[in-house]
């Protein structure tokens, strides 16, 4: 990728565009992406967009990562969304339009179907595109005080069909449609009682909470963490389970790993297992 114009922070965040629009740290066996537009409210581009998807696969791809947490710079949002000064050039038609959906479906499409779990690290805004990219991921941890919601209806337009899915398999068809129909920005508490983040905790904890359940996650089987998140999106794409034999026999896959036979081993020596993916 393009060398950036933005150096690298004391954190270790390492610019992956040359705008330095999107971030990468990498810590052990949890790497972190963080969206760098705060004066945008970390509003997503076109190219970004793509640059995401290609990022998201390659850290799949790389068997020492086994934890991905997607973050928003600054305080103010996660992501205020797709940003709207593309929109003359990449969505003033629906032949325009066609491939900037294109684009959007395949980072969430992405995130949804890698075998890396995913959380998003929610704090202040994530509206329109970002709720939906955090709708996406597998886990969304918010901060008190922040705000979800798709308002699309504000702009005259609509969800597609894959951010209908997600939404709807997430917190069901009326609290979907109570989303898209109101407008609003539902706070942190109304979004964990309507299912849209599975926890909320105080600002000042949120890197703490969100970092130790990644660091949990990365600690376990990735082979299992793989194969569920695959099995549920079958379960998902064909509710009635009429599924093939290599679909049926998926979950019989797991004991035929090296993985499998440390778990049980290491549970019966009363020591922590050492996975490795195989």
């Amino acid at each position: 990728m393009p060398a950036s114009t933005v150096d690298a922070n004391a954190a270790g965040d390492t610019p992956v565009d040359s705008d330095g629009y999107i971030l990468l740290r990498r810590e052990t066996a949890v790497a972190t992406v963080t969206i760098n537009r705060p004066a945008q409210r970390n509003a997503i581009s076109f190219t970004m967009w793509q640059q995401l998807t290609e990022l998201m696969r390659e850290l799949d791809a790389d068997r020492t990562v086994r934890c991905v947490v997607i973050a928003g710079a600054g305080d103010e949002a996660f992501s205020a969304g797709a940003d709207i000064s593309d929109f003359e050039e990449y969505r003033s038609d629906s032949v325009k339009g066609r491939a900037y959906n294109r684009a959007v479906d395949g980072l969430l499409e992405t995130v949804a179907e890698i075998g890396t779990p995913v959380i998003s690290m929610i704090r202040g805004f994530a509206a329109g595109g970002g709720c939906e990219l955090a709708v996406a991921t597998d886990l969304r941890i918010a901060a008190e005080g922040s705000r979800l919601g798709i308002p699309v209806a504000r702009l005259g337009i609509t969800i597609g069909h894959r951010e209908m899915y997600g939404l709807v398999n997430l917190v069901g068809k009326g609290n979907a449609l109570y989303i898209l129909l109101s407008g609003r920005l539902l706070d942190a508490n109304e979004a964990l009682r309507t299912g849209l983040v599975n926890q909320v905790v105080p600002s000042e904890n949120l890197e703490d909470v969100t970092y130790q359940l990644a660091s949990d996650i990365a600690n376990l089987a990735p082979l299992s963490h793989a194969v569920n998140k695959k099995t549920l999106n079958q379960v998902l794409a064909k509710p009635s389970l009429n599924l093939t034999p290599e679909e049926a026999d998926l979950p019989l896959t797991q004991f035929d790993t090296r993985d499998y036979r440390e778990g049980f081993r290491a549970f019966l020596d009363k020591r922590r297992p050492e996975f490795i993916g195989e």
